[in-house]
């Protein structure tokens, strides 16, 4: 081996290890997370770790299918990342409170 491989190979376990390290504050992020708003926006970082992963194991495999799942992941996490703040903006800022004036005869709206 010579020395930029060895220097790869270092590279790749040390990207590795940054990424399992965020991904365990992540998920730690999304299971304590005390809004709904921080836990869609853990969802969003757990994809973006997600992504790295593939990446580095393309590059450490040499397969490009990787990449190209890595893509796919991306697109499907953004469509998610918009579906969960549409859902956020429905609710209103005080959460609840847009669902119970909905529920409000016409006269009390006013």
């Amino acid at each position: 081996m010579s020395a930029g491989e060895h220097f790869r190979e270092f590279a790749e376990l040390v990207a590795l290890g940054l990424l399992s390290l965020s991904f365990l504050l992540t998920l730690f992020r999304f299971v304590v997370g005390p809004t709904l708003p921080d836990r869609v926006l853990a969802l969003d970082l757990l994809v973006t770790v997600g992504i790295g992963y593939l990446a580095v194991i393309g590059v450490r495999t040499g397969f490009t299918l990787y990449l190209d799942i890595a893509i796919a992941l991306g697109l499907v996490g953004f469509l998610a990342t918009v579906a969960f703040a549409r859902f956020i903006m429905s609710r209103g800022p005080a959460g609840e409170e847009s669902i119970e004036k909905d529920q409000q005869p016409e006269a009390e709206k006013t």
